[in-house]
């Protein structure tokens, strides 16, 4: 790996096999989350998640803080985001007619190809997970998954705490009976000295790459995998088990109506407070072509 230097914070070191240039950071200086690139998920398939929240801390330390929070009874933490999933977006009130989704959220970051990185302390407790991510806004929306978009998960944490892994991976299609997912890496968590770790995706015409603490992981390369040929955007994320589970009338998603049947999972109520994601930055580079 090749260092890349940013003024004033930790290095980057990234794939010698191609020429870099940083487009698009956020190195969480200052005193608060700079709203301008980011916004939070607060909802979950077009309903209010009651776990999703806004507790993000950027507290002149140069640190995103994403704790978890109990707060009248639930246990809540913050899910943040660069764009919006179509799908998220809840119906207008004053809307006619049959258009199922809300108003979109001005994207703060959308991009198409590059190197993604993040540098970042994982939370302490199981019973609620890390991730970061890229998403497209309307994922399932084609026939075709190069013209709407493929999930990148690049870090996910919810199996350290019980197989001590980590997993990366994509998935495509949406999320329903199209729904394709080629396999998640299995990663053996291992923790360094000084417990920050970075996780990353060089996503190329060619496939996806992924990285963690600097070691290629995996590859999901055309043609036996699509590659999506849209912009996406950036997902900083956690989530409390258990609560994201909508249940309608006739006890499907598809009939779900303002009901939440989630309860939290046992391992989240042992969890021991305080706990948090720590980030340390969030990086996109771009090839450069000779």
């Amino acid at each position: 790996m090749k260092e890349y230097r940013v003024d004033g914070h930790v290095s980057s070191f990234l794939p010698e096999s191609k020429k870099w240039q940083m487009v698009w950071n956020d190195e969480f200086d200052g005193t608060k989350l700079d709203e301008s690139k980011w916004n939070y998920r607060l909802y979950f398939w077009g309903k209010k998640s009651p776990t999703f929240s806004e507790d993000a801390l950027v507290d002149g330390t140069s640190c995103l803080h994403l704790p978890l929070v109990l707060r009248d009874g639930v246990y809540r933490s913050a899910h943040l985001q660069t764009g919006s999933l179509t799908f998220d977006m809840p119906r207008d009130k004053d809307q006619l007619g049959f258009w199922p989704f809300g108003t979109k959220k001005p994207a703060g970051f959308l991009h198409k190809y590059g190197y993604y990185e993040i540098r970042c302390r994982l939370p302490r407790n199981d019973g609620w997970h890390a991730a970061f991510w890229l998403q497209a806004p309307g994922i399932g929306s084609h026939y075709d998954p190069k013209q709407c978009g493929v999930e990148v998960d690049i870090m996910e944490n919810y199996r350290q705490h019980t197989e001590n892994k980590l997993v990366c991976g994509i998935g495509y299609g949406g999320y329903g009976k199209e729904s394709v997912w080629p396999g998640h890496f299995q990663v053996p968590f291992v923790e360094t000295e000084d417990g920050w770790h970075t996780y990353a995706v060089d996503w190329s015409r060619e496939g996806y790459i992924f990285y963690m603490d600097g070691q290629e992981v995996g590859r999901q390369m055309a043609p036996e995998n699509p590659v999506s040929d849209v912009e996406q955007f950036v997902l900083v994320s956690t989530e409390c088990h258990g609560y994201n589970r909508i249940f309608g009338t006739d006890g499907d998603f598809a009939g779900m109506g303002d009901t939440w049947r989630g309860e939290p999972v046992e391992e989240l109520l042992k969890a021991e407070l305080p706990d948090e994601f720590v980030v340390d930055y969030v990086r996109v580079f771009d090839e450069v072509q000779d």
